[in-house]
């Protein structure tokens, strides 16, 4: 019995055990340690799995070893969802292992540098953890196109995937990767040096529900053509400045959606050897921070032939006018709010609404 008569904590006599738990279940992993110490009953309380079910560790990185983690694993059991391991250097394959055995309820899990760990980690991830959702695997710079392949086969749930720095990342594993995990809605590939064109086509073919994706210091996609960013809502003008630098061979570009790109971006991509030079098509649909400056600087694309403005408050008729006085051959899609004239005394007149302009 937790509670017997011979605890003399007046607390426990009057609360019940169920109580208890739900008020452990507030306090951070200190205070649960503290509070372990203080009675046996505590002790059973405070560490009852229930109450371990979200647990950081980077701040004792320095302590973590894998023996931590497998004691951490057996007691939390499947009552675990997120883990933090988080600059644990210390953990390696076999504690990992017999994690995901343990804990197969895990849906967030954060390996960023946790340098000892290899591709046989992710194949245990695949094999227990179907039900992951976030996975960060940043500076793990073991990791291969195996690991891809395995977390595509076991876990199709997949949100959230972090692989910035794994520079033994290639085109096969994301192809792999985005076969089986077409749910991704953020993919980050920073660092990720040997990166071509090809992956770029997988994500783009596969990954529909993609809203994030982050390829800086990826430099190997100079005959990138086609490049479709429509709604990665925090794509910014780095991305442009990135993009100008390292795709010369640009023709089209979508930049719909992206609500934070400004003229500043625009200026940087009409600057570049592919503005200047390859730029055929650039949708900027619902880009609100775009002005006419923008469309000043898009008179450096001499080859220019669509321009889509559709929602792009800020950009007038009159900046249209003057681009197109530079660019006479680019067709430029916009949409202005319906213009509505107060109603006439004595009679109804004429609407003038034309809310699709095709200049």
């Amino acid at each position: 019995m937790v509670f017997s008569n011979n605890d003399e904590g007046l607390i426990n006599k009057k609360l019940p055990k169920e109580l208890l738990l739900r008020i452990f279940s507030f306090l951070d992993i200190v205070t649960l340690c503290r509070c372990a110490q203080i009675s046996k009953a505590w002790n059973i309380l405070a560490l009852d799995g229930s109450n371990w079910q979200r647990i950081d560790l980077f701040n004792f990185q320095t302590d973590v070893e894998g023996r931590v983690v497998e004691n951490i694993s057996k007691r939390c059991g499947g009552f675990l969802r997120k883990l933090s391991l988080r600059g644990c250097i210390g953990v390696g394959d076999s504690s990992l292992k017999t994690f995901a055995q343990n804990c197969r309820n895990i849906e967030h899990l954060n390996l960023n540098g946790c340098t000892k760990i290899t591709d046989s980690t992710c194949y245990s991830l695949s094999r227990f953890c179907s039900k992951l959702k976030h996975l960060d695997l940043t500076s793990c710079v073991s990791i291969t196109n195996s690991s891809l392949k395995g977390i595509s086969e076991g876990c199709r749930h997949l949100e959230y995937l972090n692989l910035s720095w794994c520079d033994q990342i290639t085109k096969d594993g994301i192809e792999a990767l985005v076969r089986g995990c077409r749910g991704l809605r953020a993919l980050l590939l920073r660092g990720c040096t040997q990166l071509e064109d090809e992956a770029l086509k997988h994500i783009q073919n596969y990954c529909h529900e993609l809203v994030s994706l982050n390829l800086q210091s990826c430099s190997n996609c100079h005959d990138l053509e086609k490049m479709d960013l429509e709604e990665c809502i925090l794509i910014t003008d780095s991305t442009l400045i990135q993009l100008s630098i390292h795709c010369p061979k640009l023709q089209a570009l979508s930049l719909s959606h992206c609500e934070l790109i400004t003229d500043d971006g625009i200026l940087h991509l009409s600057n570049s050897p592919c503005g200047h030079e390859r730029l055929r098509v650039l949708e900027l649909d619902n880009c609100l921070l775009i002005t006419d400056v923008a469309l000043e600087h898009l008179e450096n694309c001499r080859g220019l032939e669509r321009l889509e403005l559709y929602d792009c408050q800020q950009v007038t008729r009159a900046g249209i006018k003057r681009m197109r006085a530079q660019l006479p051959h680019v067709k430029v899609h916009a949409y202005f709010a319906p213009v509505t004239p107060p109603t006439a005394v004595g009679g109804s007149g004429q609407r003038l609404c034309r809310c699709c302009v095709i200049l």
